[in-house]
């Protein structure tokens, strides 16, 4: 053989470390992991996703997906010209056998829809129960509605849909442009109220100008099952509007117009033709308010439950003369007054006239004001003298009520007290003592105490709040939100009155005079108050 002829050397067949030998199957601890949780043959398979691995029965493994998903993973990680030099060292390895027949009862495997179409459609509808209760049905029905066909069924279904609100989305814009924004938003109703709504109960309607009457004639045509309207900041109201959408909902109880333009006879109209199935109603004072409570009085709605009046943001100086007793006929069933921003005064009901029937329902009494009211004990006397269920009163800004006419009061379940005075200029007129007569009488079942502004003394003051570490029978004080805010209340008897109330949540003692600096602001939940305590049992006192 010839020199040149030499035969070369034949060079060794490289092999991948770590991969296995031809023949063999790889096992990898997710294999391992996925045949723990549900076996073959055990009747489960997994959905995988992102943040979340579920266990679930039914047919069809559920593996290929994520799979696929973490093959692109890896392909994506892999750097440049990797691929090249991985097909040069794969081993060849021969021909993978033909797959023995599945068996008859294994189901055949198909591309994996995705976790979402295996959700079964009753716990969609749960959980997408959960999340309108919480943020309501827009913007989240819409979008999920996108996302697969089995979440498309279950955001269509009208039982997620009792609970709407409609807002033009250029409003507060130019009148033309927000025009056309009410045209355009009309047209998507006229296809969704019957395809969505039928199950409608709560409508709000805010920012509407020209297109309400159109609205509320879809509403009426689809939505039989509605029980509430609310209408803010909407204009274009006719007595006939409101009252074809009573005749078409017979479960229409409640009504809700502040701050809109609604004219009183729209509201009269309605009214009439709901009679004795009207619960709720609220109004913004106007001149027109006088026509509307007439009705009241006449007893065109022996039903109704709750009447708010409030003066909006631009307070009205005309004065409310309301007639105690005729309300008391009208409306005998009130559970809720409020009578909120108003220069409310009752009418003089004369010195022979007999005692109204009272509320014997009423729960919750709301004078509340930031101007200076003519409410006194007289006229307190006047609403309250038949209401024994009482459990709210708020008589902030009242400054001519004392705690003797609150003594006299016949409700002894009282839960919430507010008579906070804000902006009070007149100091020297306040009561300077007779807070012990409110906490002696209601101790037991207060849970929130306003005091603010009052100008009441330091022994006063400690008398009063000493009265919560004195419960009868042992037991503790129901007392959790607790407002001293510009009060002459001293650090002992704050220190006390932590001590004695385990459940105080809420504690106001900014601008208190007779504190430490330091202490002096509002504290937020068990923490910050059991801290606030600790700085008034270990501080030295300070000046004041």
């Amino acid at each position: 053989m010839a020199p040149g002829a030499a035969r070369r050397p034949r060079r060794p067949r490289r092999r991948v470390r770590g991969a296995p030998p031809a023949g063999a199957q790889a096992r990898s601890a997710e294999d391992w992991w996925w045949d723990r949780l549900a076996p073959s043959g055990s009747g489960y398979h997994l959905l995988q996703s992102d943040s979340m691995l579920l266990v679930l029965p039914g047919l069809g493994p559920a593996r290929v997906r994520a799979h696929r998903r973490a093959a692109r993973r890896t392909q994506r990680l892999r750097p440049p010209g990797s691929r090249a030099t991985a097909a040069k060292a794969r081993p060849r390895s021969a021909p993978a056998p033909a797959p023995a027949p599945a068996p008859a009862s294994t189901p055949q495997q198909g591309p994996d829809p995705g976790w979402g179409d295996r959700i079964p459609l009753e716990i969609l509808l749960q959980i997408f129960g959960l999340l309108v209760a919480t943020d309501g049905p827009m913007p989240f029905l819409g979008r999920a509605a996108r996302v697969c066909r089995r979440w498309h069924e279950a955001a269509s279904q009208p039982a997620l849909w009792r609970t709407v609100t409609l807002s033009p989305p250029l409003a507060g814009r130019p009148t033309k442009d927000g025009a056309k924004a009410e045209k355009k938003l009309l047209t998507s109703l006229e296809w969704f109220m019957p395809n969505r709504f039928s199950q409608l109960q709560r409508l709000t309607l805010i920012h509407w100008k020209s297109q309400v009457h159109a609205v509320l004639k879809l509403v009426s045509e689809s939505c039989p099952r509605l029980t509430f309207l609310k209408l803010s900041d909407c204009h274009g109201v006719t007595p006939n509007t409101l009252v074809m959408l009573a005749r078409a909902c017979p479960q229409l109880h409640s009504l809700d117009v502040q701050h809109s333009t609604v004219e009183s006879t729209a509201v009269v109209s309605f009214l009439e033709e709901v009679g004795p199935r009207m619960r709720k109603l609220w109004l913004t004072y106007s001149s027109q308010t006088t026509a509307i409570l007439a009705a009241l009085l006449s007893g065109c709605c022996p039903q109704l439950q709750l009447l708010e009046v409030s003066a909006g943001i631009h307070r009205n100086s005309t004065p409310l003369q309301l007639p105690v007793e005729a309300l008391q006929r009208g409306c005998p069933e009130l559970q809720v007054l409020r009578l909120l921003n108003l220069v409310w005064l009752p009418k003089p009901s004369g010195r022979a006239a007999a005692p109204g029937p009272g509320f014997p329902s009423l729960e919750e009494l709301c004078l509340a004001g930031s101007a200076c009211n003519f409410v006194s004990n007289e006229a307190l006397g006047r609403l309250l003298h038949g209401s024994p269920g009482l459990r709210l009163l708020d008589l902030r800004g009242c400054a001519r009520v004392t705690p003797a006419g609150l003594h006299d009061l016949p409700c002894q379940e009282l839960e919430q007290l507010h008579l906070g005075l804000y902006g009070t200029s007149d100091r020297p007129t306040l009561a300077k003592e007779g807070s012990p007569l409110l906490t002696q009488k209601w101790a037991r079942t207060l849970r929130e105490l306003d005091l603010s502004g009052q100008g009441f003394g330091e022994k006063d003051l400690e008398q009063a709040l000493a009265a919560f570490s004195g419960a009868p029978g042992g037991s503790q004080p129901a007392l959790c939100s607790l407002n001293l805010r510009g009060t002459r209340v001293t650090p002992s008897t704050v220190s006390s009155v932590i001590s004695s109330c385990p459940g105080l949540l809420r504690l106001n003692l900014e601008s208190c005079r007779c504190l430490p600096r330091g202490l002096k602001r509002a504290y937020r939940g068990p923490e910050d108050v059991q801290w606030c305590l600790e700085q008034l049992l270990t501080s030295p006192p300070s000046p004041r």
